[in-house]
């Protein structure tokens, strides 16, 4: 049968490979239904170089969910999208999938799906599929890797669905995966906007480069949005960081750790220090009811507006002081990372029959 589109082209973000292997699937089965198939990294591409698609093409959107959306550069990637004209459109999220036992457990995505097809319902697209992924969790900042055995297994169950789901759009049917989470996903959507809002920000000032690192530059060089600069000798994160950790496991030194240590006791003595002073600025007002004025809530905001200005300085100070011995090895021993239990991860090359962008 032939496909209903003669031309597929994915465009995907990938930190540690998870999306990109979904997208070779993807790709892969589109060329087997004969379709032209082109795969496109979005971290090497500008908005004002893509042309219009043509008809009975189809467009694919894959990327991680960070935080309970699509990273920042796919964000911007999709307001940037040209406009369209009866042209059909499907999203994947790889998110973190989990495994007990024999046992998959499915991560969650937020509003990845629900805003990206708005944006793009409004660029002209018809959204014809959204299929979340559950593939493991790379997240080294909060837990360890994912062991090798758990990742393979993972792998082989999601596979199949991805290809599955793949062939049913090509072949002009629609599928809509991700509504079935709908009620879990509207429930932690303010955790997507928090995330977007501050914890972005947060996160990509929990990165430093132990003495272990030989300034190869690969971690500067590999970045995929240009978030990793050479300050005073040592890697500097700057808030352009998606947190998507390619660096952290790619390093060959193993040598870039999460500041577990000074993100938790730095943030409690920066949020100490702020509320302190909020409250003697507050005093100086002493007849106004703030309580009455629900000038509580306002403050709860001045704090959360003050303390990231102070915990970035902080960061700057950390990165300073990494340079003498003493301060280094408490900053990079207070890191969880650091030890060997922790592990890095990497995911699997599924990529071996499939096309080539």
């Amino acid at each position: 049968m032939e496909p209903k589109y003669h031309k597929v082209v994915i465009y995907y973000f990938s930190g540690t490979g998870n999306a990109k292997n979904t997208a070779f699937w993807v790709g892969d089965e589109a060329k087997r239904q004969g379709a032209e198939t082109k795969i496109i990294n979005i971290a090497k591409i500008q908005n004002k170089e893509i042309a219009p698609p043509s008809e009975n093409t189809l467009i694919g959107f894959i990327s991680p969910t960070h935080g309970f959306h699509f990273p920042e550069i796919v964000r911007r990637f999709l307001i940037g999208f040209p406009e369209v004209k009866n042209c059909d459109a499907f999203l994947m999220n790889t998110r973190a999938g989990l495994r007990i036992g024999n046992l998959f457990l499915p991560g969650l995505s937020g509003v990845s799906h629900y805003w990206s097809s708005m944006v793009l319902k409004r660029k002209g697209f018809k959204i014809v599929g959204l299929f979340p992924v559950d593939l493991p969790s790379n997240w080294l900042s909060f837990h360890p890797a994912v062991r090798k055995r758990g990742i393979g297994l993972i792998y082989r169950n999601v596979e199949p669905k991805v290809r599955r789901f793949a062939v049913k759009i090509i072949n002009g049917k629609t599928s809509y995966r991700a509504l079935y989470d709908i009620v879990q996903d509207a429930l932690i959507a303010p955790v997507a906007v928090l995330y977007i809002l501050f914890g972005r920000y947060f996160l990509a000032k929990s990165f430093i480069a132990s003495s272990d690192c030989d300034m190869c530059g690969l971690c500067e060089k590999s970045c995929p949005v240009q978030a990793i600069k050479q300050v005073d000798h040592r890697m500097f994160w700057t808030i352009k960081c998606e947190s998507c950790m390619k660096c952290m496991n790619d390093c060959p030194k193993r040598a870039i750790e999460t500041a577990h240590g000074f993100m938790f006791i730095g943030s409690l003595i920066i949020s100490s220090i702020v509320t302190y002073l909020i409250d003697q600025i507050l005093t100086l007002a002493p007849f106004v009811d703030f309580q009455i004025l629900g000038m509580e809530y306002a403050k709860s905001i001045l704090i959360t507006i003050l303390f990231f200005p102070i915990f970035f300085m902080g960061y700057r100070a950390m990165h300073w002081l990494m340079r003498f011995g003493l301060f280094e090895r408490i900053f990079v021993f207070s890191s969880r990372t650091k030890y060997r239990f922790w592990g890095r991860y990497k995911a699997p090359n599924r990529r071996k029959n499939a096309i080539r962008p």
